[in-house]
């Protein structure tokens, strides 16, 4: 071995090469040799080792020798809290700073430069430690740094990370020393911190700043503002960010390229969004995913689901990400079979304990019709969040069952997880399915209050629900003219599906007229209007609903009703003859009228047209897609696997009544998903208990 230098210099050697084997030889040369040394040569080489261990990993090595130094300078400070910061210990890194600062030896401090106090701005921003962050820029001033470069970087940075913006724009604004500026990293934290606080109005002024003052754009920035661009759906400025980017010859790696295909897909152009993955050379698991959430924000689930075939023969492996997207596209077209699939494919993987995958799995299944495996899943999650939570009471309340949502909600509160905005619409929504009035104004005017959540219209209009559940129409009219709220015309249509359900028709009609002044063209409510006629005999009025619709051009949507069998979709129309055994469906649906007729079955024809003879109303009602559909099930599906059928339309009354019975006969769970909830039939019963 060298001189007393020469070793030291291997020794920053093997630290940079992380080499701690030959690092420990040296250190036992040093140890042996036993040099006499000045205090400045024996800082130096402590110094040295405390490096050599810091970058290889073996902290508690490092604070020892820290530890037993008789004398300590800023690099001995410097490179401990360096390590620190670099393997996460960030409250370590605070704990030197503060023993480093309120230290003295000799009556000398220990004074601390740019690079310490960059090391423990970044330590507070990890932890969100904003106390700690401002006592330090306090310091700053009195030694002087708070103007430099990379000090206010950092503390820019802080500020944003522990979302204080006010004070990083404080820190934007100061009045700058020298040369220094305000950079594009700067600019990024604040940007990062505004678009994740959802502040889209100040972030898009800080955009204007940075095109202002000249400051050059990164790959960080432009992510950053397509990601604005995405939230805010500006289509145009996210073009003009595009055309930026491409100007100026940036490398388009997988993140900007994720970014772009997600700001698209979030501005409804998921076809621009296809154009930039397919352009991509480098195509990740991220930039995969990106492309089926855009497919999935844009209702083209049948294409997210697709992509997952496409990523596996290219050699990319999905993620938990990925799945969490893939089982929402089955639940937005109810693909349960699919959807099983991928569950299959999930628990062989290992990703079953990640919690974003266990939440989009809770909404899969019940969206698909089958909420107790929903509740399966809930149980056996490790982890749960407040989306968790959410899925499963907003589940319950879907499926009409609000007895377990409700109960599901105690138990959170019990599990001491704090319910938020959304919590409260499904909880509402249980007490409208259950007639809970008292239980209702409890929770929104008491409750929501304690946990310090202001109420909007989604728990105002569930609320309405629950009055007129309960029948008390005047009451519920009072509630909409005294709760000073804008209500729209979901509320309003609430209300009048409650005259009908209620046959209050003179309140109905005045319903009805508001809606249609809000909106002319809501198809639901002319129905409605219509059927309200009709159950009255009123038959001018059924005359003047259908005068005015042809008027407006509004038609009627028909009714489609679907079900899975095998990975194989079953799509029926009201008339059937578009399916290859619709002859055999006809049959099948005549024996189930017969059966159930013997149990006082009388067909429902008051709201079918007055125009024509009884036996032809009567003929319609047959036919409807659902009961088609609920037929085929009965064919092909064997007991006791329930029947679950899919409909566009809100189920009309007399099939409402039909499948009740149906259930009964056959001893068959039937599952129905229209427009407006979920129908469990079961044993001549329906969990809506007969108000939808």
């Amino acid at each position: 071995m060298g001189s007393h230098k020469d070793l030291l210099n291997l020794l920053k050697l093997s630290a940079d090469a992380k080499y701690l084997n030959f690092g420990k030889t040296i250190h036992t040369q040093l140890l042996i040799r036993n040099q006499s040394s000045t205090h400045h040569s024996h800082i130096t080489q402590t110094n040295s080792l405390i490096n050599l261990y810091v970058k290889c990993s073996k902290l508690r090595l490092a604070r020892y020798l820290f530890d037993e130094m008789p004398v300590r300078n800023v690099v001995s400070y410097n490179a401990l809290m360096g390590g620190y910061l670099h393997n996460g210990e960030h409250l370590e890194v605070v704990s030197l700073f503060k023993q480093m600062v309120s230290s003295f030896r000799d009556d000398v401090l220990v004074l601390p430069n740019e690079y310490v106090f960059t090391t423990v701005l970044s330590a507070c921003a990890h932890r969100g430690r904003v106390l700690e962050g401002m006592q330090c820029h306090g310091i700053l001033f009195k030694f002087g740094l708070v103007f430099h470069q990379y000090v206010r970087s950092a503390l820019v940075h802080m500020y944003s990370k522990c979302f204080r913006v006010d004070l990083a724009l404080q820190v934007l604004d100061s009045e700058r020393g020298g040369s220094s500026i305000n950079d594009a990293f700067c600019y990024n934290s604040v940007l990062n911190a505004l678009v994740e606080s959802r502040s889209w109005g100040e972030a898009v002024d800080v955009l204007g700043r940075m095109v202002s003052e000249g400051v050059v754009w990164d790959n960080v920035t432009y992510v950053s503002v397509m990601g604005l661009c995405g939230q805010i759906r500006d289509l145009r400025l996210g073009l003009q960010v595009h055309a930026q980017l491409l100007k100026g010859g940036l490398v388009f790696d997988v993140f900007v390229g994720s970014m772009l295909v997600d700001m698209y897909g979030k501005c409804g152009e998921v076809l621009i969004a296809r154009r930039v993955f397919d352009g991509l050379k480098n195509r990740n698991v991220v930039v995969w995913t990106s492309l089926m959430t855009a497919y999935l924000q844009n209702g083209d689930f049948e294409e997210s689901l697709d992509l997952l075939s496409c990523m596996a023969r290219e050699g990319t492996m999905a993620n938990e990400f990925t799945f969490a997207v893939l089982l929402n596209a089955c639940a937005g077209i109810a693909a349960l079979r699919h959807g099983d699939l991928l569950h299959a494919r999930i628990e062989k993987l290992g990703f079953k304990n990640r919690v974003i995958v266990g939440n989009a799995l809770i909404n899969m299944y019940s969206k698909s019709g089958s909420i107790d495996s929903s509740y399966v899943v809930f149980f056996d999650m490790t982890y749960r969040d407040i989306i968790t939570w959410n899925a499963m009471i907003c589940g319950y309340s879907q499926h009409g069952l609000g007895k377990q949502a409700l109960l599901v909600f105690q138990e959170m509160v019990s599990s001491g997880e704090c319910p938020n905005y959304v919590t409260f619409v499904g909880v509402l929504s249980a007490c409208a399915h259950l007639s809970l009035v008292k239980e209702g104004f409890y929770y929104l005017n008491q409750l929501m209050k304690h946990f310090k959540i202001e109420p909007g219209l989604e728990h105002y209009t569930c609320q309405l629900a629950v009055l007129c559940r309960a029948g008390l129409l005047d009451e519920a009219e009072s509630f909409m003219k005294t709760t000073h709220v804008k209500w729209d015309v979901v509320a309003w249509r609430v209300l009048l599906n409650a005259c009908n359900v209620h046959r209050n028709y003179s309140l109905g009609k005045r319903i009805a007229e508001t809606i249609l002044q809000m909106n002319p063209r809501d198809m639901g409510t002319y129905t409605l209007l219509s059927n309200m006629y009709a159950k009255a005999r009123s038959w001018d009025g059924v005359t003047a609903i259908r005068k005015m619709m042809r008027e407006r051009n509004v038609k009627k949507e028909p009714g489609v009703s679907w079900l899975e069998i095998r990975n194989i979709v079953h799509v029926f129309s009201s008339d059937g003859s578009n399916h290859p055994e619709c002859v055999q469906i006809y049959e099948k649906v005549q024996l189930l009228l017969e059966m159930i007729k013997q149990l006082g079955y009388v067909p429902n024809i008051e709201s079918v047209l007055h125009d024509v003879e009884d036996e032809q109303k009567e003929s319609y009602l047959n036919y409807h897609s659902e009961k088609l559909a609920i037929a085929y099930g009965l064919m092909k599906i064997p007991s006791p696997a329930p029947i679950r059928v899919i409909k566009n339309l809100r189920i009309c009354e007399d099939c409402h009544t039909a499948v009740k019975l149906i259930s009964k006969v056959t001893n068959r769970l039937i599952i129905v998903r229209d427009a407006s909830r979920f129908h469990h039939f079961c044993d001549g019963t329906c969990t809506c208990a007969d108000h939808w």
